[in-house]
């Protein structure tokens, strides 16, 4: 199974936390795939930016030449999904931030596992999550 990386642990990536660097490690060894949402690349981007951080943001540039990143705003079964998503959360009485719906909704669609520290998204139906900073 292949892996899509949440804003958060590409933040922890861009830390160089050594927990993640060694799943990362590890994912490689089994030659898992490693994703990027196109979302989490806006709000890792946007981040940096905001912050003049050149030094991450380099490092990011370099982490997205080795990262696919998926595009969401082409894909309208990704878009589909989200809204799915939303309805049902809403109607649950437990929604979600719309950049986490839809970093969820590509993990489903493209059938991958979704690395998050946020536990708010094990409230997604359908997705698997794994949190590699625990």
């Amino acid at each position: 199974m292949s892996y899509i990386l949440d804003t958060n642990i590409v933040t922890a990536i861009l830390k160089r936390n050594e927990k993640i660097q060694a799943r990362l490690d590890r994912a490689y060894q089994n030659n898992r795939e490693l994703f990027i949402s196109g979302i989490t690349y806006y709000e890792i981007k946007r981040g940096l930016l905001a912050t003049n951080a050149t030094r991450q943001l380099a490092d990011f540039e370099r982490l997205c030449r080795s990262y696919r990143v998926v595009s969401v705003l082409n894909e309208i079964e990704i878009l589909e999904r989200a809204a799915t998503i939303h309805a049902e959360l809403k109607r649950r009485g437990t929604p979600l931030e719309d950049a986490d719906i839809l970093i969820a909704a590509t993990a489903i669609v493209q059938g991958l596992i979704l690395v998050s520290h946020d536990s708010d998204m094990l409230r997604v139906p359908g997705v698997t999550v794994e949190d590699w900073l625990l």
